[in-house]
């Protein structure tokens, strides 16, 4: 877990996840071919109390970095060819690098689209605990409280999933064959060799996900299974695990619950291998209502490693539509570990799609 914390720390302003905004601005459609624009903004006030780490008080970003995405495609013959990237940037610049914005290019993938399904080829968030994070009610808040962190918060990563990171990869997915879509890829190791030799894996790591929705009179009804499989960089062992969720939506009121199961895989990074040995489990369960443009949501999430160490999370959340774009968030969490230690967040903000 030493080599996952350090990790953490290093790759804090990186986190978050791909949520394309619902209405992407189109910029060119012409000819077959089109070009779009999409970007989320957000900031939040937040007050912190930990017991170990003292009380915080700041502006920062949530859960979600700041980020810009461009989108293409190009209908040819049969085939339909495009491609995403995006941009992902920390507005909490470090004093003692004032100008020093990091920028992380979480995506940056191509794609070709026909009868047979779809292949994407380059950079891109991972199959393996891909919903469980997607479906997660507090994206768009903050989550996982940060005390002196550059970075964003974390929401339930670590007390209730581990994280999707973007990788390099070639993976497929079916067409959606009576709601059911399979994905299969195989993705680049989990360490860099040419940075950590020592700590390099000679095996790529395979991941899949099956996913299922239907409609049904007043709702809707969604569920989702993956798997991972790859080695370990610390001691070259097997390294496994299973994520799984369903969500129900009906007369406003949603349900959802995810969890997984693995040996070998961190809790906080889904790329990342510990000890082939090392098991670790996790659920986030969590239900909402939302009427004329409000929502409120509660949360409950848990990670337990090898049965002896665990972290869990409670939370309220307010949403508000001002409009199509503009949203208002207002959330309360509260985080215990195993040793005792609680910290406690209030965070009031606004976050702006397109």
């Amino acid at each position: 877990m030493k080599n996952n914390k350090a990790k953490l720390l290093a790759v804090a302003v990186a986190m978050g996840i791909s949520t394309q905004a619902s209405a992407a601005i189109e910029l060119y459609n012409q000819d077959g071919t089109t070009f779009s624009a999409d970007g989320h903004f957000n900031a939040f006030y937040v007050q912190t109390d930990s017991d170990t780490a003292g009380d915080e008080s700041r502006v920062r970003m949530g859960f979600l970095p700041n980020w810009i995405g461009f989108n293409v495609s190009k209908q040819i013959d049969d085939l339909k060819v495009g491609g995403r990237s995006s941009f992902w940037v920390s507005i909490n610049d470090g004093s003692s690098n004032v100008t020093d914005t990091a920028v992380d290019i979480r995506q940056f993938y191509g794609t070709v689209d026909g009868d047979f399904g779809q292949v994407l080829f380059g950079k891109d968030f991972g199959l393996y605990a891909r919903s469980n994070i997607f479906s997660d009610e507090l994206l768009l808040g903050t989550g996982l409280p940060q005390i002196n962190s550059g970075g964003v918060t974390f929401g339930n990563i670590s007390v209730g999933y581990p994280f999707a990171t973007p990788k390099a990869q070639i993976s497929y997915r079916t067409p959606v064959s009576n709601g059911f879509q399979l994905a299969v890829g195989v993705l680049d190791s989990s360490e860099d060799s040419t940075t950590s030799a020592s700590a390099a894996s000679d095996s790529a790591r395979f991941e899949g996900e099956l996913t299922y929705a239907t409609d049904f009179d007043g709702g809707k009804f969604n569920a989702w299974v993956g798997a991972a499989s790859g080695e370990s960089t610390n001691d070259g062992g097997s390294v496994e695990g299973i994520a799984y969720g369903a969500r129900i939506a009906m007369s406003g009121f949603q349900f959802t619950v995810s969890g997984f199961d693995q040996e070998g895989i961190s809790s906080i990074l889904a790329d990342s291998t510990v000890a082939s040995n090392v098991e670790s489990d996790g659920y986030l369960v969590q239900a909402s209502y939302g009427a004329n443009g409000h929502r409120i949501v509660l949360s409950h999430g848990e990670t337990d490693t090898n049965a002896a160490s665990e972290n869990e999370m409670d939370s309220i959340a307010y949403f508000y539509d001002v409009n199509s774009s503009l949203k208002l968030i207002a959330e309360y969490d509260i985080a215990d570990n195993t040793a005792g230690n609680e910290t406690k967040q209030f965070a009031i903000g606004a976050a702006l799609s397109w």
